[in-house]
């Protein structure tokens, strides 16, 4: 990772500790996934484009919440508001977005049913089931050099970054207002510094998992049709966040050459005993 990152991205990655360490013991049951994630999988890759995000997001598995103590009294007592029900929590201007994979979010359209834990701590959102097989743990590092704080929690791997980022360009892509180009970037970091043989690998046993196939196999689908082509959704995406500092036709190429490459892995894996 390079060594010196926007203030507000070391503002977000400060406020992430906290709320890492403001819900304790259930740590064990948060991944962290979105940008921290990627940025801290394949830190500043090829691209002159910096990483950056003023957010933190982590998905969540209900299957080992425990029952106490409250999630909410944890962040509430570390300074966190719930700014926007359910799911996002603010402190110093930074949003801590705490998601539930769709599927194990029980019955309703946003609000994931946690017990005890109620509905407004955290929401659904599709795409994230991978995270919950795909993981590991790390040692995350605050940003700022005053700062000597780390903490453990498990963040997803290449494969269910990959998946919850296409299933978030495919979500908005009918809508424009909520077109976020970044994310077409991200996906294109991802593809950079993936061993396509590996990814391609993981990505099948994902796809045959009985929680996170589903998705996964609808992730496939997305990569085609989001940076199958230079013209693609996904490729316009990391075309236009990039195109201040990069070439405009190199990053449509690559994106184009590089979801070919993991398209032929990940077909592959699947069509191997």
């Amino acid at each position: 990772m390079p060594r010196e990152y926007d203030p507000e991205y070391v503002e977000a990655r400060r406020v992430l500790l906290d709320a890492l360490e403001a819900i304790g013991n259930h740590r064990k049951a948060v991944v962290l996934v979105g940008a921290q994630a990627i940025y801290h999988r394949v830190g500043a890759g090829n691209l002159l484009v910096a990483g950056f995000t003023t957010d933190g997001d982590l998905a969540l598995n209900p299957d080992v919440l425990d029952d106490e103590p409250l999630l909410a009294e944890g962040l509430l007592a570390a300074g966190f508001k719930l700014a926007v029900k359910p799911g996002t929590w603010t402190r110093d201007d930074v949003h801590i977005d705490i998601m539930v994979p769709m599927a194990l979010g029980g019955p309703g359209r946003r609000s994931a049913r946690l017990g005890p834990h109620g509905t407004e701590v955290a929401r659904k959102a599709k795409g994230l089931e991978a995270a919950i097989v795909d993981n590991s743990t790390v040692t995350l590092p605050a940003l700022d050099p005053s700062d000597s704080r780390t903490v453990d929690v498990a963040v997803a791997g290449l494969g269910a970054l990959l998946v919850a980022k296409l299933h978030k360009l495919a979500e908005r892509e009918p809508t424009p207002v909520r077109w976020a180009p970044k994310d077409g970037l991200d996906v294109l970091r991802i593809l950079q510094a993936a061993d396509f043989g590996q990814l391609g690998v993981t990505l099948a046993g994902l796809e045959r998992h009985e929680v996170a196939g589903p998705i996964t196999g609808e992730a496939r689908l997305f990569l085609r049709r989001l940076f199958g082509t230079q013209a693609a959704h996904g490729t316009a995406m990391a075309v236009r966040a990039s195109h201040e500092v990069e070439n405009a036709a190199t990053i449509a190429q690559a994106c184009e050459t590089l979801a070919a490459r993991l398209l032929s892995a990940w077909d592959g894996a699947l069509a191997a005993p």
